[in-house]
């Protein structure tokens, strides 16, 4: 999990984005959250902290000016919050090189995709310092195989990202970026061969085996199996062979 701050001197809005916003789900933990931009900064000069969301209106420092600070270590990278629009705030933003200016009140996608690309540089950055580690996307996908392996009868998308720890959204970008084929294709993929697997054996009746690989009818698994081989599950029974999909 990456390290993430969150500062904004209203304690309601400051407990709804840190408490209610599901950050482990796309690969981060709150480990700490203030209302005074002097706080976090002390806080921060004693942890290890990756990223930090800040609101840009705060009595004392404010959100500009705390991020300056922030980085004369390049390594952090800031996320300003604030309910103003005016440009004269972005440009100063994007002078101290934040990552990203959202608005108030804050829109779940829009947080959940800059923390989703925040979580690519991170992991980008920290592969590179350990040569000999499986590299991260890597890692993934082969966790994200191995669980559509073992659970292909069940396995969603939704429950395959809760198994490595980001969000549903951000798993099928990357492993239809990383495998070249999107998820659910390789879950059928799946099926189907343990399907025509099982069809080698005339004891086992083609409905049994439709419901074994998952689908909720001999139909609907006699038109999958049809698109994914090119014949039916009988005339593949007796020997007929079609050209199979890609996949």
């Amino acid at each position: 999990m990456y390290q993430l701050v969150v500062v904004d001197d209203e304690q309601k809005i400051l407990d709804g984005i840190a408490d209610l916003f599901p950050w482990q789900n796309i690969g981060f933990e709150v480990t700490g959250k203030f209302t005074s931009a002097r706080a976090a900064l002390d806080f921060i000069e004693q942890n290890d902290v990756q990223v930090v969301l800040t609101d840009i209106k705060m009595p004392g420092i404010n959100g500009l000016e705390f991020a300056e600070q922030l980085k004369k270590d390049p390594d952090v990278i800031v996320v300003i919050l604030s309910s103003y629009s005016d440009y004269e705030y972005m440009r100063q933003a994007l002078k101290i090189d934040i990552q990203d200016y959202l608005l108030k009140p804050i829109n779940y996608g829009d947080l959940s995709n800059c923390f989703e690309k925040i979580r690519g540089i991170l992991d980008e950055r920290y592969a590179k310092d350990m040569p000999d580690a499986e590299p991260y996307y890597a890692k993934i996908i082969h966790m994200v195989d191995d669980y559509i392996r073992k659970e292909f009868q069940k396995a969603t998308l939704v429950q395959a990202a809760e198994q490595v720890g980001i969000s549903a959204g951000y798993l099928s970008k990357i492993y239809k970026e990383q495998k070249g084929v999107g998820f659910q294709e390789q879950l059928n993929a799946t099926r189907m061969q343990k399907a025509a697997e099982m069809l080698e054996n005339p004891a086992v009746k083609s409905y049994e085996i439709a419901y074994y690989v998952g689908y909720d009818s001999p139909k609907n698994f006699t038109r999958a199996f049809k698109a994914f081989y090119g014949v039916t599950p009988r005339d593949y029974r007796n020997g007929v062979r079609g050209e199979e999909s890609s996949c």
